[in-house]
């Protein structure tokens, strides 16, 4: 089976590149920088170029494929627009899979962004969802709440390195989930019949309030952490007023964002059908206590190690 993924320099994409090839599956990544994925190709996948907001560069790449992974998404970086990659590009993704009969399409979505029309990113998500569901393609669609990996610079280097943390008086419960099992889940779906044309919430077993990730920063490193209240009817508010403007609306997306992750809506969904369907044990995903143990030890070590190297050099010096 020859897998497309896109997506493939991304933090989850990676992953699912590595995963994909773990399982002996025939990878081909489409790029826009074939220099900054030259690690894919070193790692045994084939590197295409491709550009979503260039329908003209994207046929040649479904040359002999049978499933694509699609974890492509605009990033805050990027110069491109959000509305030319994740709404028009992916929806000629769907018409070049329908093309070449596709035997699988397994799209990487958001939890519960059906109720966030006002947030861009998430309702092109939710329409591309129903896009994919009514295109006759055989689908699978992974919903996520977020990666432990992007907890890290939201709460623990801020704790290391003393910086504030925006808290608001509401916190959800996520079910994250660290990228690796994301990849898993994504890769082990593509041979499990049974997963066809369904959509799953992933997640791991656990779900975490934000105030409970940042005391377990506290205890993991040792520091107490600066955090600093923000209403949510204020950060409603920034939101409303920054949307009035072409050039702050990715403002008004970030603080969307915040007030969703910050709120009252509860991200925690039910993922036993998804295990049980997928054939996964709880066992086998990873939880966040143990992710964040296992990054503040390392740093901790690093941070020690640096002290007696710089301790050891003033010493000679002095000598």
């Amino acid at each position: 089976m020859t897998l497309l993924i896109l997506g493939g320099t991304g933090t989850l994409g990676r992953q699912i590149v590595r995963k994909a090839l773990e399982n002996g599956f025939q990878v081909r990544c489409i790029v826009r920088n074939k220099r900054a994925a030259n690690f894919l190709k070193e790692w045994g996948a084939e590197i295409v170029y491709g550009d979503l907001t260039l329908p003209e560069t994207l046929p040649l790449s479904f040359q002999g494929v049978t499933a694509i992974i699609d974890a492509s998404t605009t990033r805050s970086e990027d110069s491109v627009e959000l509305e030319d990659v994740d709404w028009y590009g992916k929806l000629m993704l769907i018409e070049l899979s329908k093309h070449i009969k596709l035997k699988r399409f397994v799209f990487l979505s958001i939890l519960n962004c059906e109720n966030y029309p006002y947030i861009a990113l998430m309702q092109m998500k939710y329409s591309i969802e129903k896009a994919i569901t009514t295109s006759g393609l055989p689908f699978i669609i992974f919903k996520c709440a977020g990666f432990f990996q992007a907890l890290i610079s939201q709460y623990a280097i801020p704790v290391l390195e003393q910086k504030p943390i925006i808290t608001t008086s509401e916190s959800p419960k996520i079910s994250y989930i660290d990228s690796q099992d994301a990849a898993f889940f994504c890769v082990k779906s593509l041979s499990i019949k049974e997963a066809a044309n369904k959509i799953f919430s992933i997640g791991s077993r656990q779900a975490w309030q934000s105030e409970e990730i940042i005391k377990l920063c506290e205890k993991l490193s040792g520091q107490k952490a600066k955090t600093q209240m923000v209403s949510i009817f204020f950060l409603k508010l920034i939101r409303q007023i920054t949307g009035f403007f072409d050039w702050s609306l990715k403002i008004s997306d970030r603080l969307a964002f915040i007030e969703v992750v910050n709120g009252a809506q509860n991200f925690t969904s039910s993922i036993d059908l998804s295990y049980k369907i997928l054939k996964i044990s709880s066992d086998d995903v990873l939880e966040l206590d143990f992710y964040l143990r296992e990054y503040f030890e390392m740093m901790l070590n690093t941070l020690e190690n640096l002290n007696v190297a710089q301790l050891t050099n003033t010493r000679d010096l002095m000598i």
